[in-house]
């Protein structure tokens, strides 16, 4: 037991991820939003209590309230595929046929290992195959999968993932530089590295393609 929990504990101050899908439980929507809200609400209550807070405190009073409806309504809100952004295509009329980047598309999410945020930027590409999608809408897909407990490399597959199923076409990247609190404010606190990881898919694993879109998202695009 003792030596799977170091192993546990090594694997998450690693920031290891298990799976390129986020773990999910079968009957993770068996019970209401409303239903997790009550539930997550005395978990914090009972945390708080712990640590030894007075939870009549008019500032600490509402926290179990707030952390819960936190959890389920915003910064978890993209594990119910309820809340997938709906991604309609429509035709290349205009027949543009080199590649489409939306950088600097702001990413906030949560480590799955210690619960601390994620905050950075995310750069996606994709080379039409007759199909385009709504600009916004690769925002959304980033904050939709970014709105979970997750591992960046994880993000980044299941953002390309989502965009190839989406657009029909493996010509999809996603690179993202992020700053990981728990690596900022815990552990080694190291307050200036951040984390960089990709996924190329179909062209862009090819050097020139690949190339491009990194010199791309190097411009200075700031107004």
């Amino acid at each position: 037991m003792i030596q799977n929990e170091d192993f546990q504990d090594e694997l998450g101050n690693d920031h290891i991820a298990t799976s390129a899908q986020t773990p999910m439980r079968s009957d993770a929507f068996a019970i209401s939003d409303e239903e997790k809200i009550e539930l997550i609400k005395k978990d914090v209550e009972n945390i708080l209590n712990t640590l030894g807070l007075d939870l009549t405190d008019d500032s600490l009073k509402g926290t179990p309230n707030r952390v819960a409806k936190m959890f389920v309504k915003e910064i978890f809100g993209g594990l119910n595929p309820n809340k997938k952004p709906s991604s309609s295509t429509f035709d290349n009329k205009y027949k543009y046929g080199e590649m489409l980047v939306e950088k600097n598309i702001v990413v906030y999410s949560t480590c799955e290992h210690h619960l601390l945020p994620i905050v950075g930027r995310a750069h996606v590409a994709y080379i039409s195959n007759g199909t385009v999608v709504g600009l916004s809408k690769m925002n959304r897909i980033v904050d939709y999968y970014a709105k979970r407990p997750q591992v960046q490399e994880r993000l980044n597959i299941q953002i390309v993932q989502e965009l190839q199923k989406v657009l029909g076409t493996e010509d999809v990247a996603c690179v993202i530089d992020a700053k990981h609190l728990c690596v900022n404010s815990r552990g080694i606190r190291d307050i200036e590295s951040s984390t960089v990881t990709a996924e190329f898919g179909g062209k862009f694993k090819e050097d020139k393609v690949r190339r491009e879109f990194l010199d791309y998202i190097k411009l200075d695009t700031q107004f």
